[in-house]
């Protein structure tokens, strides 16, 4: 079935499961295979038996990887010397700027002078062009559309795109595969969620490998429009300005394809404080030995402070998303009780 919708790049057919299976092939040998981690402790503090699932250890600390060079592998022989040209406050930064570096492409990235230094390093050692904006002053999108327009370069979305979506729904069907081959299943899942392209492609990939789980979005408090979507049936606007130390999941509203892709799919939203986030940072240090920055813990948070009523002692899935912190933060973080 295709469905028409409209994209940052106009009118495109939404991706279907079918997709996530033909990305997933896509990427073998361009992506690395994350783990699936467990912990009886961090089952006692949930009153529930997790399954997480570290894309802290992909390839640039992200998920964000798979989609965009999901995307770039896509480029057409006449768009390759022109290059792309993304905007992002750092993971999706990073995974254009990595594969296009992989792929021999010219990469431009759009980035908030306040991002994170160490995302800022992370695009700058891949080669690609830093292009900083004023977060609270300048439009990343109409900056990024003049960039393409002087340059030819290609607009690699950061969420609200079809191949993004699939690229990214080939964590779910790695998640998906491991689980089958463990002899495991999982009853919910809670994926950190900011624009949504990562919840979208998991629905999509489960639907493909036939797992009926239920899903939550997991986002932090001041910035829950999944969460406030989910429950009225339309999309919710964040308020301008709301700040969060999530970072890496601070968009404004759900995008038009992932709400079309996961409203529907969708049973409900999670939201957490930035100092359950903390903790789950803290628990995820002490007892997987991971490095998980504050937007990539949102998930586990959720399960370990705000888990649904319906997923009590059930079997739990959920995602890392990302590892890109400053130390300095992280050791603030990490220290403090």
């Amino acid at each position: 079935m295709s469905t028409k919708s409209k994209s940052h790049s106009g009118m495109s057919d939404l991706p279907t499961h079918q997709s996530v299976v033909e990305a997933s092939a896509r990427l073998e040998g361009h992506i690395r295979k994350t783990p699936i981690l467990r912990h009886k402790e961090l089952d006692r503090i949930a009153g529930a038996s997790l399954f997480i699932k570290a894309e802290t250890l992909q390839e640039t600390g992200s998920f964000k990887l798979r989609g965009a060079t999901n995307h770039l592998l896509q480029l057409r022989p006449d768009q390759y010397s022109a290059g792309v040209v993304a905007y992002s406050s750092g993971n999706h930064a990073q995974g254009v700027a990595r594969a296009a570096r992989k792929l021999g492409l010219p990469a431009m990235i759009v980035m908030p002078s306040d991002a994170p230094e160490i995302k800022l390093a992370g695009v700058r050692a891949d080669g690609a062009e830093l292009v900083l904006y004023a977060r609270d002053t300048q439009n990343r999108e109409a900056i990024a559309a003049d960039l393409s327009r002087q340059s030819g370069a290609v607009i690699v979305p950061s969420y609200d795109d079809p191949k993004i979506i699939a690229g990214q729904g080939s964590c779910g069907f790695e998640f998906g595969q491991q689980l089958n081959e463990m002899g495991q299943r999982i009853d919910h899942l809670i994926c950190c969620t900011g624009g949504g392209g990562l919840i979208s492609g998991i629905a999509l990939g489960f639907e493909a490998l036939n797992i009926p789980a239920a899903l939550w979005s997991a986002e932090p408090e001041g910035h829950d429009d999944w969460a406030r979507s989910l429950k009225s049936g339309s999309v919710q606007v964040n308020l301008p300005g709301t700040r969060s130390v999530c970072d890496a999941i601070l968009t404004p509203q759900p995008g038009d394809l992932t709400w079309q892709i996961a409203g529907p799919r969708l049973s409900g939203g999670c939201v957490v404080s930035d100092e359950q986030i903390f903790e789950a940072m803290r628990l995820a240090f002490r007892h997987l030995k991971l490095v998980v920055e504050p937007g990539g813990a949102a998930a586990l948070a959720a399960a370990l402070f705000a888990l649904p009523e319906a997923a009590r002692g059930q079997r739990v899935g959920l995602v890392l998303t990302g590892a890109n912190i400053d130390p300095a933060l992280y050791a603030e973080i990490i220290t403090s009780a």
